[in-house]
């Protein structure tokens, strides 16, 4: 299965993740508890930064390939602020089920917004010098209605 139809059915949430879980096969490695508490970990503390202004504490959360992107964290916040203002703007995140697809490790994150609009934060990750580093993230719609 291709990573694009992976992250669409695991922007559905839980119940889609669940059925998709199944098609994966048992090559698809796991990882440990500890790991995705660390990973929450750090997609909260970046988030975090985020919505404190502080580019430069969000922007040491991502991976060499995402700083490398951008010259400075000034461009990284600026880039966020366009681009993903849903993540600044959420009334209410929660975490889903992480997954690893293809070998990606993928942890998503609800996002309810102040309009109640439901979106998926789809964030990947991967660990560099035995630490979790954001890679990217992708937004997605979601079918789940906020009340």
């Amino acid at each position: 299965m291709n990573r694009r139809r992976a992250l669409r059915l695991l922007a559905l949430g839980p119940a889609a993740s669940a059925c998709f879980a199944g098609t994966v096969g048992a090559e698809e490695p796991k990882l440990a508890r500890a790991d995705w508490t660390a990973i929450k970990r750090v997609v909260s503390q970046q988030l975090a930064a985020l919505r404190a202004g502080d580019g430069d504490r969000a922007f040491s959360y991502a991976s060499p390939g995402i700083r490398a992107q951008f010259d400075d964290a000034r461009s990284f916040m600026a880039m966020v602020r366009a681009a993903y203002a849903p993540l600044l703007d959420a009334r209410h995140t929660e975490f889903l089920e992480g997954a690893v697809v293809d070998g990606l490790i993928v942890q998503p994150l609800r996002l309810i917004g102040r309009d109640n609009r439901v979106l998926v934060a789809l964030y990947t990750v991967e660990k560099q010098k035995g630490s979790w580093r954001i890679t990217g993230c992708r937004l997605a719609p979601s079918p789940v209605q906020a009340v």
